[in-house]
């Protein structure tokens, strides 16, 4: 018996050999039929009518125009008439000096001078008179007394008033702040973006002056690790946190320890410039090498070379190894990368000035 055929049958029909091409055609056996509309239960009655403009007289609309302008302009006369922007809108000094004082040195704005957010007036030790003066540069640039509650506008000022607060501190007995700062840079020892090393091998990895990622990252992070357990902690073993392997390792306990009570012992000064290095280079080998160099604490200690210092390029440097090696691939993001490289850069060199005195 032969099979039913299906409702849907596909039939080819021939043409003539000298002009053969292959025609399909689709043959069904379905009737048509139309869709019948229901009434929507919460939509009662017909559907809307469709909108039409309404005709419109040109003189109309010329007056709404200018009834429109009108009160842009007048909401515009509002804002710049308060009394609170008009405080703000315009710096309330005109010259900005530095003057000395029995216990530093003082930064004026006229005739009053800078105070922390605490309301203490900011005093710079006689040993740092770069920062004083970058510290009254960078009121002189303001325009407003609103960008000076913005601390990316006052970088200098700010963390002048953050190593005010941990010296008073200190010397009150209150040892809270110095212990969140240690807790905090520990912390970063723990994910170092220094010892956070790529995968040896790696699919399809282009190379860099014949060198992989993975060749670069060791070269940076092992002059840096050389330096500190020669000059810093000496005999103390820094190991990779990321080495083959997606679980992090942590330091040997004596590492820890060590570096726990170097940190602890930092004056204030250079305990604030260190934790601002960390918090922007993402590694506390980095902020650590940074601050032995410049320190003027270290300023004895340190041993003296022929060479570059390890300055705000270097750092910036050795951090971004990753980042870099990515936007040379595939490109920098505008406004981006190019941002977040200068903020780095002012970023490390407020620290600098911050710890540096007449002795480093």
């Amino acid at each position: 018996m032969e099979p039913m055929r299906p409702a849907l049958a596909t039939l080819r029909l021939a043409a003539p050999r000298q002009a053969y091409r292959p025609f399909y055609q689709c043959l069904h056996t379905t009737a048509a039929r139309c869709a019948t509309p229901l009434p929507h239960p919460s939509v009662p009655g017909p559907p809307p009518e469709t909108p039409t403009p309404a005709a419109t007289d040109a003189l109309d609309r010329v007056a709404r125009k200018r009834r429109q302008a009108g009160m842009l302009q007048q909401a515009q006369e509002a804002r710049t008439s308060s009394k609170t922007t008009t405080i703000f809108k315009k710096r309330f000094w005109k010259d900005v000096t530095v003057k000395e004082a029995d216990d530093g040195f003082h930064v004026y704005l006229d005739s009053r001078p800078v105070r922390t957010p605490d309301k203490e007036i900011l005093t710079v030790p006689f040993s740092k008179p770069q920062l004083a003066t970058a510290i009254a540069l960078e009121w002189d640039l303001l325009l407003s007394a609103q960008q000076a509650l913005k601390t990316h506008y006052i970088p200098m000022t700010s963390i002048a008033a953050r190593a005010t607060d941990i010296e008073a501190a200190d010397a009150s007995g209150n040892e809270r702040i110095r212990n969140d700062i240690v807790k905090m840079l520990l912390e970063y020892l723990a994910t170092d973006t220094m010892l956070c090393w790529a995968p040896e091998k790696v699919l399809n990895e282009s190379l860099r002056d014949g060198k992989t990622l993975r060749n670069l990252q060791e070269e940076a992070a092992m002059k840096i690790i050389a330096y500190l357990t020669t000059h810093v902690w000496p005999g103390v073993q820094i190991k990779p946190t990321l080495d083959d392997s997606i679980v992090p390792m942590s330091q040997p306990e004596m590492t820890t320890e060590v570096i726990h009570g170097w940190c602890m012992g930092l004056p204030a000064y250079e305990l604030a410039g260190l934790e601002r290095a960390v918090l922007a280079s993402k590694s506390l080998l980095v902020g650590v090498r940074l601050i032995h160099e410049w320190g003027e604490a270290f300023a004895n200690t340190r041993k003296t070379s022929n060479g570059r210092r390890f300055g705000i390029e270097e750092a910036a440097e050795a951090s971004t190894l990753e980042v870099r090696w990515q936007t040379g691939q595939w490109g920098e993001v505008e406004d981006t990368h190019d941002v977040e490289k200068e903020d780095l850069r002012r970023q490390l060199g407020s620290a600098i000035i911050l710890v540096g005195g007449d002795s480093s």
